[in-house]
């Protein structure tokens, strides 16, 4: 993985563009929704760059940009057509330690702008690290057409009310179990009705456990599309060895690990709700099957 994907709280950031042409027009397009300082120096200036300059979102100077700007500076992009230019500001970016970004230069830059789709506090950000972006506009096409944009009002309104969840369930479990069902029951819509799903999560606080298996036989690319969304809501991974990484990379990343546990002791998770995974040879598999007749024993196409 060349580029960690990480997302930054811009309320301290101060950003400076170099350049504001139609490119850099495009950046601002994305940049001027943050909530970063944002200074331009450019000696020619596009209208459409103008515009945020006259709605009071960026600050313009217009003349030519040198090395002595880069002073109270954290991010920098750099959209010149000076191949020349650009080079000279970002080695001297790096040398002060500034992550800079090379407009239609990848190998100059520390860090490159995803393909982003926003819905307020809900973010999606799309990569493929330079090499495909006419993929990565398709793919984010297709992405947004599954996510609606009630989905901005729905996160302010759970963005609110984390509070006093918090307050009312102590338990870490209790809470995430109320959000799974407060978010099955609501589904992505924002309405009439979100307000009732919220107050009854509160009273239907109930829940089984899951015992998922999975023996070392199974081909891990071939396990079934319907365990995933069981996967990724696991508390605890148990195996006796290593945990595969194909397998992780399908699994909640937060749950806990550990050996494999006596029966009595799984039987006490299970009982308190929780959702395990146990990762084994076939016979240890199938002796825990035996105890455990509700646990579902994962294989390539069953489920």
């Amino acid at each position: 993985m060349q580029y960690f994907p990480l997302f930054l709280d811009t309320q301290s950031i101060r950003v400076l563009m170099i350049g504001a042409g139609e490119v850099a027009s495009r950046k601002l397009d994305l940049l001027t929704r943050t909530e970063a300082d944002i200074r331009v120096i450019a000696i020619d200036v596009c209208d459409e760059v103008l515009h945020y300059h006259d709605s009071g979102r960026i600050r313009i100077v217009q003349r030519a940009a040198s090395k002595a700007d880069l002073q109270d500076c954290d991010l920098l992009y750099l959209a010149t057509q000076d191949e020349a230019f650009n080079q000279e500001m970002a080695l001297a970016a790096k040398e002060k330690g500034i992550l800079t970004n090379v407009v239609d230069a990848a190998e100059l830059c520390q860090f490159i702008t995803p393909s982003i789709i926003d819905r307020g506090r809900l973010q999606v950000a799309i990569s493929t690290a330079g090499a495909a972006p006419v993929y990565a506009r398709e793919l984010r096409a297709r992405i947004e057409t599954l996510l609606p944009a009630s989905l901005a009002p729905l996160f302010d309104f759970v963005a609110e009310r984390r509070s006093e969840v918090q307050q009312r369930l102590p338990n870490f479990s209790q809470r995430k179990l109320f959000w799974e069902q407060f978010f099955k029951a609501n589904g992505d819509k924002f309405d009439a009705n979100t307000a009732h799903h919220y107050a009854n999560g509160f009273e239907q606080l109930s829940c089984e456990g899951d015992i998922l298996l999975v023996d070392d036989t199974a081909p891990l690319t071939m396990l079934p599309i319907a365990a995933i969304p069981l996967l990724q809501r696991l508390d605890l991974i148990c195996c006796a060895e290593t945990i595969p990484a194909a397998l992780l990379e399908l699994c909640r990343r937060d749950a806990a690990r550990s050996q494999l546990l006596t029966l009595g002791q799984l039987t006490e998770h299970y009982q308190q709700g929780e959702r395990l995974l146990i990762y084994g040879d076939i016979d240890a598999i199938k002796a825990i099957k035996a105890h455990f007749p509700m646990a579902k024993h994962l294989r390539a196409g069953s489920f």
